[in-house]
């Protein structure tokens, strides 16, 4: 086969590694165009050398000197800044444009990769979240495609291949729980950074990691999942399956489900997205049977977790109003990981933020950008810190 020409931005987190081990896996399948990450040199110049990308980007520009230095002489060309790792996602000749950016700052590289008709492997949720509104209206003029990389949406998109749109009945996507499915809730005050960080069943990075164990990852996929599969809020339903194999599920109107399965590897949704409409044989996530003796699925405690019904009401009220949720919980997470905050105050920012700021409900993205900002500033109000960007 030619090789598939790659862009991969956000290339030294879990995913973009992930993605990378999955390039390796395959040789010969994959051409790396582009490269880009926020800060991390040091991994973005091994990867450089191991995959010899026309293009490296460096968001952060306190460490642009250091990066240029390090590959000095080398055939590369150095970019430097947000607004020249958008311009990856748009670049000629590439096929596929894999964002795995964290937070709100991958929404515009998705919008000019599905401008450009590029094929969109999204890990980003945050793209969809924020600026769901806006992808409507361009995929229908462009030829690209978004390939959900996330375990659930991933489950999702295959199930779904089992029926008919008009078929479904609901989309159900599973939750671990995280860490605190079972600890007292009269001591989420005391939950500490480092506890909210060991996940039983994923490995992460942190801010995904927090947003699990406070079930606003869950909250961000059902938004997601609403402008993904152009389905209503209440198509959507969340389920606790703590041993983390069924990935998500579908349900047909003639009550059949369709679930995908597999062990905890994220490199195996990875590999569907790079690979489709086909599929390779491949070892990830392989699922022995032997190994465990029962699948166990519950309701969710909305008390427990409350970030899910904000996030429902959130969906419902649609337009700006998943850019704000976003926002906020980008800011308290960043405060509770700094100490600042308790476990608790994360949620009740998120609330206290989207309570405040109205909603524009046919927004266009100076708007979804201006109700970030807004967002942002107002939750660094309540949590006491400076407006950051």
């Amino acid at each position: 086969m030619i090789p598939r020409k790659l862009v991969l931005l956000g290339s030294t987190g879990s995913i973009g590694r992930s993605t990378l081990d999955v390039v390796k896996k395959h040789p010969g399948c994959f051409n790396i165009v582009a490269l880009a990450t926020h800060s991390n040199v040091e991994l973005l110049v091994e990867q450089y050398h191991q995959f010899q990308p026309d293009y490296v980007c460096l968001v952060d520009y306190s460490k642009s000197k250091q990066l240029a230095e390090r590959l000095k002489g080398k055939p590369v060309k150095v970019l430097v800044g947000e607004t020249e790792m958008v311009q990856l996602a748009a670049l000629e000749g590439v096929e596929i444009v894999v964002n795995a950016v964290v937070g709100a700052a991958g929404l515009l590289a998705s919008l000019e990769a599905v401008k450009k008709s590029k094929y969109l492997a999204l890990a980003n949720k945050e793209s969809l979240v924020t600026g769901g509104p806006l992808f409507a209206p361009l995929a229908k003029k462009a030829d690209g495609k978004i390939l959900p990389i996330d375990s659930e949406h991933s489950a999702v998109w295959q199930a779904l291949a089992s029926g008919k749109f008009d078929e479904v009945k609901a989309v159900i996507l599973t939750a671990s729980g995280g860490p605190f499915r079972d600890y007292p809730l009269d001591r989420f005050s005391d939950i500490t950074p480092r506890q909210a960080l060991e996940h039983p069943t994923w490995k992460m990075g942190p801010k995904i990691t927090i947003d699990s164990s406070t079930m606003v990852n869950k909250g961000l996929e059902i938004i997601e999942a609403i402008t993904l599969f152009s389905l209503p809020a209440e198509k959507i339903k969340v389920v606790i399956h703590p041993q983390s194999i069924v990935h998500s599920m579908v349900e047909f109107v003639d009550s059949s489900i369709i679930a995908q399965l597999s062990s905890p590897d994220m490199r195996l949704p990875i590999t569907y997205a790079l690979f489709w409409p086909n599929r390779v044989k491949s070892d990830y996530g392989r699922l022995d049977l032997d190994t465990f003796t029962s699948l166990t699925f519950e309701e969710p405690d909305f008390n427990r977790f409350p970030a899910l019904p904000l996030a429902y009401s959130v969906a419902e009220a649609g337009g700006t109003a998943p850019a704000v949720f976003n926002a906020a919980n980008e800011v308290a997470v960043k405060a509770f990981l700094q100490g600042s905050i308790k476990f608790p105050e994360i949620t009740d920012t998120i609330e206290h933020v989207v309570n405040k700021i109205a909603v524009v409900s046919n927004p266009d993205l100076d708007d979804i950008l201006q109700a970030d900002r807004q967002a942002r500033a107002v939750a660094n109000e309540k949590v006491g810190k400076s407006v950051c960007c």
